[in-house]
């Protein structure tokens, strides 16, 4: 029930909102579960807001239902200079298994006169709570691309994030295949110091073919490295580099 409840409740926002919206439901091969996803972006005379939820349903019974949220705000108030393309940046991210996390920093847009090709580059201070850090920072590229090879109603979109966060991965061994322990005796683990993870999407206007413009099919790949994200089968296998190919559909309100 509380799965529906979720649901129901985000398309509920979704057709309250004047912006632009859009919820997916997407199947991830790997992790062998449905994700929904509610995205929203809206302009206003001083920047944008931006924010979307995750909601996973995993099929293994030991596991329950989990969300990961970002929202960002971007403050532009010399428009009508030449400055215009820059902007300020703040950002929360946080879920039900993921540490708090907040990002200040600048965002730089790019785009052709007619908004066909997108890109937004970001450099964030970036302080994760309860997590250990080489540098406070991210870098983040956004892009979109419209009728993409000519095809109307394809388009391709994503981001890359790539940032610093010390990571503990299962039980250090050394070469005889010992436990490697510290002064105090305590075994110690693999840690790795730095994160990557990209969402390349590709979509296609389907519902255009019967008179629903809305209904888009299409999916995604997340590409990550070192990425410790929940509801994968095994979490050490987080470790490096990692594919998971999603399939699904969106609908654009």
């Amino acid at each position: 029930m509380k799965k529906v409840f979720l649901i129901v409740a985000f398309v509920a926002t979704a057709l309250c909102a004047k912006a632009q919206t859009n919820i997916q439901e997407q199947y991830d091969f790997n992790r062998e579960h449905l994700t929904t996803t509610l995205e929203m972006f809206q302009g206003d005379k001083w920047g944008s807001t931006f924010f979307f939820t995750d909601i996973y349903h995993p099929t293994d019974i030991d596991l329950p239902t989990g969300y990961y949220t970002e929202i960002a705000r971007g403050l532009n108030f010399w428009k009508n200079t030449k400055l215009s393309p820059l902007s300020a940046h703040v950002e929360w991210n946080g879920g039900q298994f993921a540490n708090n996390a907040w990002l200040f920093g600048v965002e730089w847009f790019l785009h052709t006169e007619d908004f066909r090709y997108t890109l937004t580059l970001e450099v964030l201070y970036k302080t994760i709570a309860k997590a250990d850090q080489d540098a406070p920072l991210q870098f983040t590229i956004v892009w979109g691309i419209n009728d993409l090879f000519g095809v109307k109603g394809l388009a391709f979109s994503g981001f890359a994030d790539f940032w610093w966060e010390t990571l503990k991965w299962g039980v250090l061994y050394d070469s005889n295949g010992n436990p490697v322990t510290n002064a105090e005796g305590d075994i110690m683990s693999e840690e790795t110091s730095c994160v990557f993870i990209s969402e390349p999407q590709i979509w296609y206007q389907i519902g255009r073919f019967f008179g629903c413009p809305n209904l888009h099919i299409g999916g995604e790949v997340e590409l990550a490295y070192n990425f410790a994200g929940a509801w994968r089968k095994n979490y050490i296998d987080n470790k490096g580099f990692n594919a998971s190919p999603c399939l699904g559909l969106k609908w654009i309100f």
